[in-house]
């Protein structure tokens, strides 16, 4: 009996200590998982960040390119990065095999970015230079056309220069009253017309040909002696009276030349003036006075 007592005894405290060690292993176990699971947790975080990370980075190139089709690739890809971004948020984390399948497509995903970065940094050097070469063309613009602008001014000054040198130019002037048998008088109620005597001066830089003299006479009134209001020559963009005319062949050679004006109205004495034109050009001026 009481051997049979022991070997009840002994077993009894056999199955207690084997409970124990199982209750202790148990225990052992269940710290382990939650160690794991704590660490998988936290490997979870890092990695969304990571994800996090990835797509502020995607959205930063979106915003410094200007390359359309380009920036469309990059969107794509961030809405991939998003998706397994959200992915991973849902996944628990005892899933240690879908979560190192989303560490890899991360991977994946970084390696795609370098070579946008790549793609992203050519685009940059390439629009540098093609900024450098806009600067440069502009800045050549620029000198071509200031060279331009001051060849035209140079022309303009050179045309004005001919222009004022090829400009016909009357000296000598003098202004006759003359009888109706034509003798010189200086009563002026014995005159029955006025000779303006003048010289062409000698010009080789005038243009030859046939021209027409114009001339003005203007009474101490300032009017202006005229026969026919319809006489009239352009001078300075308008048209404005003349007393008398004459056609002549100029050849750039001196010439001395005389124009009548005929009296046939009643003038006053006093200070007379006579304006003479060629070409749309005053030539010639000349004072004179009439007496009684």
């Amino acid at each position: 009996m009481k051997s049979k007592q022991s070997i009840w005894i002994l077993t009894a405290v056999g199955l207690m200590v084997a409970v124990a060690g199982a209750i202790v292993y148990i225990f052992y176990q269940k710290k382990q998982f939650e160690e794991l699971v704590l660490q998988s947790e936290l490997y979870k975080e890092e990695l969304a960040d990571e994800y996090n990370e990835l797509s502020i980075q995607y959205e930063g190139y979106k915003l410094q390119i200007n390359n359309d089709s380009l920036a469309a690739k990059l969107e794509t890809e961030q809405l991939k990065v998003q998706r397994l971004q959200e992915e991973l948020r849902t996944v628990k984390a005892t899933d240690a095999k879908r979560i190192s399948e989303l560490k890899k497509e991360l991977e994946t995903l970084r390696t795609i970015m370098r070579g946008y970065v790549v793609q992203i940094d050519s685009l940059d050097r390439l629009n540098k230079q093609l900024e450098k070469e806009k600067q440069q063309v502009t800045v050549k613009y620029r000198e071509a056309t200031q060279t331009v602008s001051q060849l035209t001014q140079e022309k303009e000054q050179l045309i004005e220069t001919v222009q004022i040198a090829s400009k016909l130019d009357a000296s000598n002037i003098s202004v006759t009253g003359r009888t109706d048998k034509n003798k010189q008088t200086d009563k002026l109620k014995r005159m029955d017309q006025l000779e303006v005597q003048f010289t062409i001066n000698k010009n080789i830089t005038a243009e030859p040909g046939e021209k027409t003299v114009y001339i003005r006479i203007q009474k101490p009134d300032d009017e202006v002696l005229v026969k026919n209001p319809g006489d009239v020559f352009s001078y300075e963009n308008k048209n404005i009276n003349y007393s008398a005319k004459r056609a002549f062949e100029y050849t750039g050679e001196e010439l001395r030349m005389s124009v009548y004006w005929k009296i046939e109205e009643f003038l006053l004495p006093g200070n007379y003036r006579v304006d003479i034109f060629a070409d749309g050009n005053l030539i010639g001026r000349k004072s004179f006075k009439l007496d009684k």
